[in-house]
């Protein structure tokens, strides 16, 4: 009986998901290990002879398209998010969009001073969404990502912060002190599976954490946008953050909305007692307050801009070109036509 279990569980496992990088042990009661470590050995010697980089890009993205899985559970996140799949990415008008609107709602939750700049960290910036938040605010940042394809997305954009390849579950590499803040959109859950034979998702989870302590000043805060599979990666993420030094909680907007519902984790660096912000939609009394998130297929980017000055704008342009030489950019002076718009007709 349980050789056929064995058997049942291996047919219906993709190529791709006996990878050695991303094996998933699903069913660990029933598969046997040495059977694992043989699957593995033959998906090795027909993935090195049958397949190409592209083909094994192109059967992960199908995979996770066919079947509505979570990404982290196809591939790992330097294999999922290739070339193909971070184009994808940045050109879908519902993820900017969706991206804008978290990147803000972290932006709010961090509680930076008014008018001041501040150098906040994005882990796992992708192809660069969230920093054009930070950069519209008047924020320097700095991206970290695991896929060179984003990294290399978000350069060819050119972007204003600076940008590194690196795997957060290493640990982050700043000198004690180095930031006023910390954000990340859709980055967290990655942490909690282990792609490859050395990963231990809580070593992982309390590395990063604690290298994120100490490269964070004292009295400044992390916002986390994540996606947890289940209540126990939610238990191992806030126990790994809290054993690291961190207090904060969990914030949830429009809790009671399947499609609006968003967690946030707010961890406060050298705080005691910290008083966590309330999440959008927890008080029904409140009047024209949204209880849902509508989502179109134009972008409407001039809406609740807060006062600041519309993308492309005479304004927007000398806050940038003002921007720029600051930090020391080679930028060219202003003149009567800077920010003029074009005739239609030469």
């Amino acid at each position: 009986m349980l050789s056929k279990v064995i058997r049942s569980t291996l047919s219906i496992l993709s190529p791709i998901v006996r990878h050695q990088h991303c094996i998933r042990t699903t069913c660990p009661r029933f598969v046997c290990p040495l059977t694992v470590n043989r699957c593995i050995h033959r998906q090795r010697l027909f993935l090195s002879s049958k397949l190409t980089s592209s083909s094994i890009s192109a059967r992960i993205i199908h995979t996770t398209m066919a079947s509505g899985r979570r990404p982290e559970h196809s591939a790992p996140p330097e294999i999922f998010y290739n070339e193909d799949e971070a184009r994808k990415y940045t050109s879908n008008s519902r993820m900017i969009e969706i991206q804008m609107t978290m990147s803000e709602r972290a932006l709010e939750l961090l509680a930076l001073p008014e008018d001041t700049p501040a150098y906040i960290l994005d882990v796992g910036c992708g192809s660069g969404l969230s920093g054009e938040a930070l950069t519209e605010q008047g924020h320097y940042w700095v991206g970290l990502d695991i896929s060179t394809s984003m990294i290399d997305i978000a350069a060819e954009r050119e972007v204003e912060g600076d940008l590194f390849v690196s795997d957060m579950g290493q640990g982050v590499f700043f000198r004690p002190g180095s930031f006023d803040g910390v954000i990340s959109i859709s980055a967290l859950q990655w942490l909690c599976n282990a792609d490859k034979k050395t990963h231990n998702p809580p070593k992982r989870l309390y590395k990063f954490f604690s290298s994120l302590y100490s490269a964070l000043r004292r009295g400044g805060r992390a916002v986390f946008q994540f996606y947890p599979e289940n209540s126990l990666q939610l238990e191992l993420i806030t126990s790994q953050a809290m054993r690291a030094g961190f207090t904060g909680g969990l914030v949830v907007d429009y809790p009671n909305s399947t499609k609006a519902k968003k967690m946030f984790l707010c961890l406060f660096a050298g705080l005691s007692n910290p008083q966590l912000p309330k999440g959008l939609g927890t008080e029904s009394n409140q009047k024209g307050l949204p209880t849902e998130a509508s989502f179109s297929d134009s972008r409407q980017r001039y809406k609740n801009m807060r006062g600041k000055a519309p993308k492309k704008s005479r304004d927007w342009i000398q806050e940038k070109k003002e921007r720029r030489r600051r930090q020391g950019r080679d930028v060219r002076p202003d003149s009567k036509f800077t920010g003029r718009k074009r005739s239609k007709k030469f």
